[in-house]
Order: C-alpha cells, then sequence, then structure tokens
C-alpha cells in the first residue's frame, strides 16, 4: 500500500508533467479537467494543494490575472506577459528583456535564483479604440 508521502509525490510529479506537456500556462481548474477522466484523476482540492507544495519546492510558479485567476506553469518556462487591465487579454513577449542582467555576480552567489516573473500592465489596442469611440461620442 502507498504512503501518504508517496500518494502526494506522485499527484506533484503528475502535475508537473501535465504543466511541461501542455507548454503554456494552466489554471488549477484547467489541470482537473484534464485529469479528472485519466488514471491521475484527483479532486480540484488536491490539485490546488499539490500545486501549492511545488510552488514551495521551487519547481512550479504561479500568476495571477487582474481578474484574480490563478495560473500555474513549471519554472523552467520563462515566460513574460503584457496584460491588458481592461479586457485582461494576455500576450506573452518574445523573450526576457532582464534575463542574466539583473543579479551582480556578489548577489548571484549568495542567493540561489529559482525563477522570476514579469508583467507589463495596460491596455490594449482594441480596448484603447473602445475607449476612444466612447470618448468621442462624448465630445458632441
Amino acid at each position: 500500500m502507498a504512503t501518504q508521502s508517496t500518494t502526494n509525490r506522485n499527484r506533484q510529479q503528475c502535475l508537473l508533467e501535465e504543466l511541461r506537456s501542455c507548454g503554456d500556462e494552466m489554471s488549477g481548474q484547467q489541470l482537473h479537467r484534464r485529469l479528472e477522466n485519466g488514471p491521475s484523476a484527483m479532486g480540484l482540492a488536491t490539485v490546488y494543494r499539490n500545486l501549492r507544495h511545488l510552488q514551495h519546492k521551487g519547481l512550479v510558479r504561479c500568476r495571477h490575472l487582474p481578474s484574480g485567476e490563478a495560473l500555474y506553469a513549471p519554472v523552467e518556462n520563462d515566460c513574460h506577459h503584457l496584460t491588458c487591465v481592461d479586457c485582461g487579454s494576455t500576450r506573452t513577449l518574445t523573450h526576457c528583456p532582464i534575463n542574466g542582467s539583473i543579479m551582480s555576480n556578489t548577489e548571484q552567489s549568495d542567493f540561489k535564483l529559482l525563477f522570476h516573473t514579469l508583467e507589463f500592465f495596460g491596455i490594449c489596442s482594441n480596448c484603447q479604440q473602445n475607449r476612444n469611440q466612447v470618448s468621442s461620442g462624448f465630445k458632441k
């Protein structure tokens, strides 16, 4: 019979593999839906609990959208975003603008960096256009 720690490790490994295979960020609910009909099915609370453990181990990072939704990804996915504060749409940056340039050699020797996050918040072109149309309607 499997011990509780073995079961948790298996669940965490399953979640990590699913995140790695997807190639993008996923919410806990998306992960739960992808796993619910397979051999690695687990409850939604179990998914979130094990994602939290993976975060504490430094294997998974979490990003919160303006809507409050949390998205998870393996830390090796160095991915940064432009997020619209009006509609919540997100665009991925093609490269990391600070990769390797943020810490001095002294800081790097005293601190093991696991991952970093970088997000820019603003207004996408569609929402800018909508705002312009609304504001021009009030100027009459």
